[in-house]
């Protein structure tokens, strides 16, 4: 007996006309390698590897179909000639100053779009040390209120936005780690925040007031740091009044991108897990936050949730009902942005044998980081242009600790995330969903 194929409607896209304002709360080291690596790209003097939608393919159909167009030739994205960058930061410093500065690109590659970089620069930035309290910087807006600094913000995207002359806006956050936070009283709705913010409530963080600006000015929002900045209920609730769509959170880079690959193998072959010690060392802005405890233990509760998702103990107690799992961070700021990233996993096969896996990862922190802004740019964009709004989960792919409906847990495995993607992909296109069942194959 043959499958059937599913019949799937359409679903409507707007073309996406005219430019796309990309604007980066955090014009550090991931923020000026990202506008850097796209500026050399559409110049032609680099590739954007890494990039879904710049590089990744997707199937459509049978495999004995043959098609496997360009994501980007698939699905109606704003081209990278289209793209305009701004965004804020509490340095003064222009892209191509903070990206000499960060060290991650080298000036064989800054220094033939040094005029573009040059003219890019950081607006001021809200900022507050109760929150991020290792570093600090002259470029920071002063207001009566929060509810003052985040009608700042607003005004700000709008004049970008006309100054730019863009017809759509996309943020994303590029900032520091904030100190850990869990969701009070002020975060339950979007009157509650409000009041908050003309109150000024020390439990609104300057990350919470960007993602608020963002979405009163129906800009699409994702979050790329642990902080608690967009998954709380006032900023779901305005998400869903205003129609926006809205993801996060924490860029999935080195060491727990790598996590996500090595922990669903092991639940696959149905291998025991006595341990994970996990030990990392960098020296980038982002490492000089992370030395302060508290701003650590927002990292650590972001990655520390993988392997409880993946695993799943309570349903494979023999196997992962004892595990121990501890993550270190140490700022040493020789290696700059070049990450090392260290993992001992102790795992137990067949009558309890064990067995060890040693995983040194010397990475590039920004160079991960990079594509992912891009890619996720991309896609809210594409989100937004398709009447898709809330949590967009089908971008878990590139997040840590992805967002999910209140009451669900999320997906952590980066192929079952990969596939959720590519299917959303082909939903909006009226496509066949893919399950690899492959059964037709040999009827």
């Amino acid at each position: 007996m043959k499958s059937k194929s599913v019949a799937l409607k359409k679903h409507p896209i707007q073309n996406p006309k005219g430019k796309l304002g990309i604007l980066l709360p955090g014009l550090g080291a991931v923020a000026s390698t990202f506008i850097a690596g796209v500026l050399s790209a559409r110049k032609g003097l680099g590739k954007p590897i890494g990039s879904l939608t710049q590089m990744g393919t997707i199937r459509l159909g049978k495999r004995t179909d043959h098609r496997v167009p360009k994501i980007n030739e698939f699905v109606p994205l704003a081209q990278l000639d289209d793209l305009v960058f701004g965004g804020w930061d509490i340095f003064p410093d222009d892209i191509y100053t903070a990206a000499a500065k960060a060290g991650v690109l080298e000036r064989t590659h800054l220094d033939p779009i040094r005029g573009e970089l040059g003219k890019i620069k950081p607006m001021p930035a809200v900022f507050d040390p109760a929150y991020v309290s290792r570093i600090s910087g002259p470029n920071v807006k002063k207001g009566k209120s929060k509810m003052d600094l985040a009608q700042q913000l607003i005004a700000d995207i709008s004049k970008f936005k006309k100054s730019n002359n863009c017809s759509r806006l996309v943020m994303v956050w590029c900032g520091s780690t904030e100190k850990y936070q869990t969701a009070s009283a002020v975060h339950q709705s979007l009157a509650a925040f409000e009041k908050g913010l003309r109150e000024n409530s020390p439990n609104i963080a300057p990350s919470q007031i960007y993602a608020y600006a963002a979405l009163q000015s129906g800009v699409p929002y994702a979050n790329g740091a642990p902080n608690l900045s967009v998954d709380i209920p006032a900023m779901l609730q305005l998400s869903k009044e205003r129609e926006i769509p809205i993801c996060g959170k924490d860029f999935k880079t080195g060491q727990t991108f790598i996590k996500t690959v090595l922990a669903p193998a092991f639940k696959a072959r149905l291998l025991g897990l006595h341990g994970w010690f996990s030990a990392n060392i960098l020296g980038n802005r982002d490492g000089e936050v992370l030395d302060d405890p508290e701003a650590f233990r927002t990292k650590e509760e972001s990655k520390l949730s993988v392997l409880e998702y993946i695993l799943q103990p309570d349903v494979y107690p023999d196997l992962y009902g004892n595990y121990d799992h501890r993550v270190r961070i140490s700022y040493y700021p020789p290696r700059g942005d070049n990450k090392e990233g260290w993992d001992n996993i102790d795992i137990f096969g067949w009558l309890g044998y064990p067995m060890q896996i040693k995983v040194n990862f010397l990475c590039r922190d920004s160079i991960l980081a990079a594509p992912l802004v891009l890619d996720l740019a991309l896609f809210l964009d594409l989100a937004q242009r398709s009447r898709m709004h809330g949590i967009q989960e089908w971008l878990s792919f590139y997040f840590k600790s992805p967002m999910a409906a209140p009451g669900l847990y999320p997906e952590h495995d980066l192929f079952i995330q990969l596939m959720k993607l590519k299917n959303t992909l082909r939903y909006l296109k009226g496509e066949e969903l893919i399950t690899h069942l492959g059964i037709e194959y040999y009827d």
